[in-house]
């Protein structure tokens, strides 16, 4: 019979799926979706911010399940030293993923879910930015090319954690260590913005 840890590797391996592997919506299937933005939102106008999805973060080509494949987590028990050695290369794969380069310096706009890192009774001063409920909270933290450092030209008010919110600013690839996850982008927000289903 299956231990905890192989049944937690493989809940890590379906909670952390990327988006573009597991639902249109891009989140995953089991999660509470974001609906993608409407076609027409997709494309800025000038000076405006373009809406992307969490699958234009990934670079082309990029798996990171690739080491993964064929693994049978649940034929392990708790004391098998293979289920230890593979949950940390599953964080070291996942916490180096790559940015994907052409969507760098970009004025972008992306929902997601809100993880707080600082709050204040200004508001919130830096958060990460996560494309399914739950994550670095109620599940393990997503690749990093999944999550974005947030911080936001003035405090963000009224957020609490898993919020959904539209970000929009300027993405770049300054990878991130915090206690909730690693990212391997940041957006200094120009607009930090309550989630609606329909693209302005």
């Amino acid at each position: 019979m299956p231990g905890l840890l192989p049944a937690f590797l493989s809940a890590c391996l379906l909670a952390a799926a990327p988006a573009w592997a597991q639902a249109p919506s891009g989140v995953p299937l089991m999660k509470e979706p974001i609906k993608p933005a409407s076609a027409a939102a997709a494309d800025a106008k000038p000076g405006q911010a373009r809406t992307i999805t969490w699958e234009a973060l990934v670079p082309p080509g990029w798996d990171p399940f690739k080491e993964f494949k064929g693994l049978d987590f649940q034929m392990m028990d708790d004391g098998d030293p293979r289920a230890m050695q593979f949950l940390k290369r599953m964080r070291e794969v996942w916490d180096s993923a790559p940015p994907n380069p052409q969507i760098v310096g970009q004025n972008v706009r992306l929902p997601g879910f809100v993880v707080p890192l600082e709050d204040s009774k200004e508001g919130m001063k830096e958060f990460l930015l996560v494309p399914y409920f739950g994550a670095c909270i109620h599940s393990p933290p997503p690749p990093a090319n999944q999550i974005v450092h947030v911080l936001p030209k003035a405090p963000a008010k009224g957020l609490r954690s898993m919020d959904t919110v539209w970000v929009s600013g300027r993405i770049s690839t300054l990878r991130t260590d915090s206690f909730m996850g690693t990212s391997s982008y940041r957006i200094e927000a120009t607009d930090v913005a309550p989630y609606q289903e329909k693209g302005r």
